[in-house]
């Protein structure tokens, strides 16, 4: 085990620029990750799965395996597609999967930082639908930035950024920006802004994009990069470790993935 963290902080210091590596095999009871996350000062990870699984939150060491485990009581699994959390340490759960294309109402579950170490907590909830005449759209990533949550959609060759407060109750999300991604498969599956502010990295299943030099939360205005990870496989999770570095799950899909790897700007 010892062995083992140290091989995880060593992968993260030494990584090399445009190099996707390999950190450790995430538990086999959870083949169906759909994002990672951390809080500062806890060196194990917070994952979930997606649709259709249990409502429940998970902490994960360095080798992958499950320590504790939350159950959200009062929330259901509808589609969990993201994690973020805020500077004191609480966990939000993006509940806006929305393959169907039906959903009107989306939800951020609020996991306050007290809770943490509980076996079942009790959330607050962010509801939010998106303003009348905008088509219901599918989102599986979104990150808190100066108090507002930005979400992506899950599109091909673009993605439509809307932004919801932070504030407990029901809200009508803004409409942002659309934006087009060149290319092929671009569907955006999680995102993530660096603790610094001043990077921002969208995640498909083979390739990131870095956003950088933007002002305020216009992410799209400044430099817009494709990185290729040369590696395919179903990324559903991304998180700045730190201002240059990402930890990043993929899904079980036949024999590959559920995986976290580490990636260095």
């Amino acid at each position: 085990m010892k062995y083992i963290i140290i091989l995880f902080f060593s992968l993260i210091l030494n990584a090399q620029s445009q190099e996707l590596q390999k950190i450790t095999p995430i538990d086999e009871d959870l083949d169906e990750v759909s994002a990672v996350e951390q809080i500062s000062n806890d060196s194990k990870f917070w994952v979930i799965q997606d649709s259709g699984n249990d409502n429940i939150l998970y902490r994960i060491n360095g080798n992958g395996n499950i320590v504790n485990t939350i159950e959200v009581v009062n929330a259901t699994n509808d589609d969990w597609e993201d994690l973020t959390s805020d500077e004191n340490g609480n966990i939000y759960i993006g509940d806006f999967g929305n393959n169907s294309k039906k959903r009107k109402t989306f939800l951020i579950y609020k996991i306050n930082n007290s809770d943490l170490n509980s076996e079942k907590a009790t959330s607050q909830k962010i509801e939010f639908k998106l303003p009348k005449k905008n088509k219901s759209k599918d989102f599986e990533a979104f990150f808190l930035f100066n108090n507002n949550f930005y979400m992506f959609s899950k599109e091909n060759n673009r993605t439509v950024v809307y932004k919801v407060p932070n504030k407990i109750g029901s809200h009508t999300a803004s409409f942002e920006k659309k934006i087009k991604l060149k290319g092929k498969h671009n569907k955006v599956t999680s995102a993530d802004i660096s603790p610094n502010g001043k990077r921002v990295v969208l995640l498909n299943h083979d390739k990131i994009w870095l956003l950088t030099d933007y002002k305020n939360d216009d992410f799209f205005e400044g430099s817009v990069k494709k990185m290729d990870l040369n590696h395919d496989s179903q990324k559903e999770g991304v998180y700045f470790k730190l201002d240059d570095t990402l930890i990043l799950s993929d899904e079980q899909n036949d024999d590959e993935g559920s995986n976290l790897y580490v990636f260095k700007l």
